[in-house]
């Protein structure tokens, strides 16, 4: 009797299996985070890199002219196209410079804005201006793209606050379309910077001040630096999502045209698969550029 409570005992003094699998993970914290990181990175292969490899083959695939179906082939006649119309490059080209002028515009406002969240304001007004770039993300993106059409109308806030100084407002076209992206993107903006910043020790800054430099030398030797990860971070949000908009061109872009909107015509328009692929592939080409050159300038290396 005494033999089995011994043994009894033993039994229960073995680890389970689920206390020798928590202490491995515990001791290799390597093996951990694969285990953690597992799930979303085999995740992302799956959806994102073969939805962008299944881009790839279909843009080298053709159309029918007759039946309209798709041949499955290699054929580089929609690259042709993409680089001998003119309508592509002027579209391209337009596309960039509105993505390059929503990002400027967007770290213009978002600097400051960042800088007095981050080190002149309270907790409390810290927290209220946290709260309130947050709240129009919970809003709809048509809401607030209609919502813009209306400030941009003839009968818009901007008409009425522009007329009497013998202004007008930008109307429906490239310049309310960049407005409004501006808007749409700023939170994305100022949030990456504002985390940043926060992280600038205070005492840096009054040891700038103490060695005789001005606010100016210190915004731009001490903060702008410590800044830069942020400003990166901040700018690929709004560069891509311009990049890929099409639904804000259309509702106060006028009758101008990005690569989005090419892209939509062809395939709910003119069932043209193949070509919309190929232009597909040039914002995700501009982006990959970009990438590479700010990688190059390190500033992706503290984010």
């Amino acid at each position: 009797m005494k033999l089995d409570s011994v043994a009894k005992a033993e039994v229960e003094l073995q680890p389970s299996f689920a206390h020798r699998v928590s202490t491995l993970l515990y001791s290799k914290p390597k093996l951990r985070l694969r285990l953690l990181l597992s799930a979303p990175v085999t995740w992302l292969g799956l959806v994102y890199i073969a939805a962008l490899l299944a881009l790839l083959v279909t843009a080298f695939f053709t159309v029918d002219s007759f039946t309209g179906e798709i041949k499955a082939g290699f054929s580089l006649q929609n690259f042709q196209d993409l680089f001998t119309n003119a309508l592509y490059s002027t579209v391209t080209l337009r596309t960039i410079g509105i993505a390059l002028a929503v990002t400027l515009f967007d770290i213009m406002l978002a600097l400051p804005i960042a800088f007095f969240m981050a080190k002149v304001a309270s907790n409390r007004v810290r927290g209220i201006l946290v709260i309130s770039i947050l709240m129009p993300l919970w809003a709809s993106y048509l809401v607030k793209a209609y919502a813009w059409r209306s400030v941009l109308s003839n009968e818009g806030i901007f008409a009425w606050l522009l007329r009497p100084i013998g202004l007008d407002t930008p109307g429906y076209s490239l310049l309310g379309a960049t407005i409004t992206l501006s808007y749409l993107w700023l939170p994305y903006v100022i949030l990456p910077i504002y985390a940043s910043l926060e992280r600038v020790p205070n005492n840096l800054l009054e040891a700038s001040s103490d060695l005789g430099a001005k606010t100016f030398t210190t915004i731009r030797k001490v903060v702008f630096p410590l800044a830069l990860p942020g400003i990166v971070a901040g700018s690929i949000f709004s560069f891509s999502l311009t990049l890929g908009d099409y639904i804000t061109i259309n509702i106060v872009g006028g009758a101008n045209q990005m690569l989005g909107n090419l892209v939509y015509s062809n395939v709910g328009v003119a069932n043209n698969l193949p070509l919309a692929a190929a232009i597909a592939l040039v914002p995700v080409l501009i982006m990959f550029g970009y990438l590479s050159a700010v990688r190059k300038t390190g500033a992706l290396d503290n984010l």
